[in-house]
């Protein structure tokens, strides 16, 4: 299936070298590698990304690329579900697909592994005689519950923020909020806040993240959860993010939609909360 991916009006504003750049930054070049190919400095080359960023308003070279370049949705070859328009997610029948993937993008095409929350529930076996009332332990709040701040000296630095900031919590009838803040590198602050069951049924997001409108979530494991953001109901990335087992570090796998063969990008978390 094809999907053409409604470019933002502000991208009319770029001009043809801001273009060029872009685009060979999605194929997967460096701003070292386009200052080869274009035989610019590579100090030309960041300004004109910085221009571009200006323009559209978009906090990432490597994002505004993306959103640039995608003109194909790579849905069938990873076996991916795209989020839906609140109206047809609710007036079309939900198909289950089978899904593996390390990855995750990192906000996002998501992969729709008929899953739930597996968290699994501790039988106690039943005594054999009567016995003391004992004080009951209280449930385990999921491995990814609290906040999470990246490592943002492993960004380019020609793409690096100030600060990038994650949290999730659950409520009783198990519905996942995720709040990301970002600190940009002029000291500009972006904000993020969702609410959304684990049914892979999109929601609004609110707040000043413009590339992005839509989130749906899924999780395939207990440490694991599958993210996909989108705009005007139209995917722009999946992100998967899966805790290590000693519940400190949590790792952050993108897949941009708009690429036949995407080049998968991870990030780093710590726990800070």
């Amino acid at each position: 299936m094809t999907v053409h991916f409604p470019i933002p009006a502000e991208i009319a504003a770029l001009n043809d070298k801001e273009v060029e750049v872009l685009r060979l930054l999605a194929a997967g070049h460096t701003v070292k590698s386009i200052a080869a190919t274009l035989g610019k400095s590579e100090a030309s080359i960041n300004e004109r990304l910085r221009d571009a960023r200006r323009k559209t308003g978009v906090g990432s070279s490597r994002e505004l690329a993306r959103l640039l370049d995608a003109q194909k949705i790579w849905d069938k070859n990873i076996d991916l579900v795209g989020p839906r328009s609140l109206t047809k997610a609710q007036d079309q029948p939900r198909k289950g697909h089978p899904w593996s993937k390390g990855t995750i993008a990192m906000l996002l095409t998501l992969p729709a592994a008929a899953v739930g929350l597996m968290l699994a529930a501790n039988n106690p076996a039943q005594p054999s005689a009567p016995a003391p009332i004992a004080l009951t332990a209280a449930p385990k709040s999921p491995p990814l519950v609290g906040r999470w701040s990246l490592d943002v000296a492993r960004i380019p630095v020609e793409e690096r923020p100030r600060q990038v900031t994650m949290s999730f919590r659950v409520s009783d009838d198990q519905k996942w909020t995720a709040v990301v803040e970002i600190v940009d590198p002029d000291g500009r602050t972006r904000r993020a806040e969702s609410t959304a069951a684990l049914d892979g049924v999109p929601v609004p997001i609110s707040g000043n993240m413009d590339f992005i409108d839509t989130v749906a979530l899924r999780q395939p494991a207990p440490n694991t959860l599958v993210m996909t953001l989108g705009k005007n109901g139209t995917p722009v990335s999946t992100r998967v993010y899966a805790v290590a087992k000693d519940q400190k570090t949590m790792t952050e796998t993108i897949v941009w939609a708009g690429q036949e063969m995407p080049k998968l990008e991870t990030t780093f978390f710590t726990r800070v909360g």
